[in-house]
């Protein structure tokens, strides 16, 4: 009991978030040529952003095949990064070009297009705003009308900020971010920006299928219907559904 007593105390005073780690339920085909920079799961299908000049694309695609059943390729000067739903609309924004776009999310047909300051990297949506990332430690709340920035919060473990902050996912009223080059999704409250908890996914994908260093987790959905979680990464052959488990 008194180990257990100074292991609380220590969670409470160093502010270390509890770390659970995963179990691989199901795995989906997924293309090594996508650089994943935004990802989501709506209506049966998986929406998927890549990134890098010349290569950017949005696409909407079947789970179980990997069939890409709709595409849409950005002109080569933009790097595309983050995409979300919202309502029958699709954005998706660029890293470094300042420019948001916005898609008819059926015929991926352009509507209209949105400016912003600063770099664009991962994107998610509550009920009534637009999230997104910078690379940071810092995550901003948009409005999905003018994409113009309504608040923001800093994310922090205790009193360590948590930055590289990339890819995110809106999970029963967490946020869920990939840090860059890690093996760790944080659970963040959208309220005030701390860490309410890791999962650790090390191990997931060998290093052995994995093309070159920049092969890194950076892939977050959520299926609200049936509850299912999923992860992939830049250039991954695989998805991956899991279940999150606390650790013993």
């Amino acid at each position: 009991m008194r180990i257990i007593a100074l292991l609380l105390l220590c969670l409470f005073v160093c502010g270390a978030a509890p770390v659970s780690t995963y179990k691989v339920v199901k795995t989906y085909p997924h293309s090594t040529s996508s650089y994943t920079e935004g990802f989501f799961y709506l209506d049966g299908f998986f929406y998927e952003g890549t990134g890098l000049e010349g290569h950017s694309a949005v696409m909407a695609i079947q789970p179980e095949t990997g069939k890409v059943l709709q595409k849409l390729d950005l002109s080569p000067q933009y790097f595309g990064e983050g995409i979300v739903d919202w309502g029958p609309n699709l954005y998706e924004w660029t890293w470094k070009s300042g420019i948001c776009f916005v898609y008819d999310r059926f015929s991926l047909r352009l509507v209209k297009q949105f400016t912003y300051t600063g770099e664009g990297w991962g994107m998610t949506r509550a009920a009534r705003e637009i999230i997104t990332s910078d690379g940071s430690d810092t995550l901003r709340f948009r409005d999905p009308a003018s994409f113009k920035e309504t608040r923001r919060i800093v994310v922090k473990e205790g009193s360590t900020r948590i930055d590289q902050l990339n890819e995110l996912e809106y999970v029963k009223g967490e946020i869920y971010a990939n840090v860059w080059h890690s093996e760790r999704i944080a659970r963040i409250s959208p309220r005030d920006g701390h860490v309410i908890g890791w999962i650790d996914l090390t191990g997931i994908l060998p290093e052995s299928q994995r093309l070159d260093g920049e092969s890194v987790l950076n892939g977050i959905a959520y299926d609200t219907a049936k509850d299912r979680l999923f992860v992939t990464g830049k250039r991954w052959p695989l998805i991956f559904e899991i279940k999150v488990v606390q650790r013993r």
